[in-house]
């Protein structure tokens, strides 16, 4: 799961980076907006396309790390010297269950991790916006590891200076809450993300990223 979130944000960066940042700097956008299209047009379909090339990317590994799952569940198995589920239930022509289970388990923080990377990709477009690639790649890493760390910046100064415990907050509140899509513990755990989690999670991104795209429209205004 980190392996499929690093490899999507990093993707969604450097593609948000180059689609736009490069193209103000090299007034390719200067010319695409002399035809009928608006900045905002631009902008959206710069999120559009970023997040389309995103998929495309996690969509085989997310096949290839469930295929493993089905996989590992045999392998455990036998290193444990317990009975090896079969593959396939040749009576009721399905999945061997104690296979599919874990694999349906692991769904939901995949779809989380989508979650996670596409509030990136939408801080990120607004970054692109006023700043050039190396600012944006370090800008977008600086903002992904505090806004991880942040829940635990807040728990830690809860009771101590009032300063210090108002930064924390600040930092919590302006910054994207990316602590609440992972659920790499609970997977761990043979915990079930619950669908109410889910889908507040998922709401969470939604308002998120639409904030963050209509800053990206204020920067992008002159």
């Amino acid at each position: 799961l980190a392996t499929i979130l690093i490899s999507g944000v990093l993707l969604a960066v450097w593609t948000a980076s180059t689609s736009i940042s490069q193209e103000i700097e090299g007034r390719t956008a200067m010319t695409l907006l002399s035809k009928p299209i608006n900045r905002r047009q631009f902008i959206v379909g710069k999120y559009v396309g970023i997040l389309q090339a995103v998929l495309l990317l996690i969509l085989p590994l997310v096949v290839a790390f469930c295929a493993l799952i089905y996989f590992k569940v045999g392998y455990d198995a036998r290193e444990q010297s317990k009975e090896i589920p079969e593959f396939f239930d040749l009576e009721n022509m399905r999945p061997n269950m104690d296979r599919l289970l874990p694999v349906l388990q692991a769904i939901p923080p995949m779809f989380l991790v989508l979650c996670e990377i596409a509030v990136m990709a939408a801080v990120s477009v607004a970054i692109s916006t006023r700043a050039p690639l190396v600012v944006n790649m370090t800008s977008s890493f600086a903002i992904f590891v505090i806004a991880h760390i942040a829940p635990v910046l807040v728990q830690q100064e809860s009771g101590g200076l009032e300063p210090v415990r108002f930064v924390a907050n600040l930092i919590a509140i302006a910054l994207p809450g990316l602590e609440f899509f992972n659920t790499q513990t609970a997977v761990s755990t043979d915990t079930i993300v619950e669908p109410v989690y889910l889908g507040t999670a998922v709401l969470y991104c939604a308002c998120y990223s639409t904030m963050a795209i209509l800053l990206a429209f204020i920067l992008f205004e002159d």
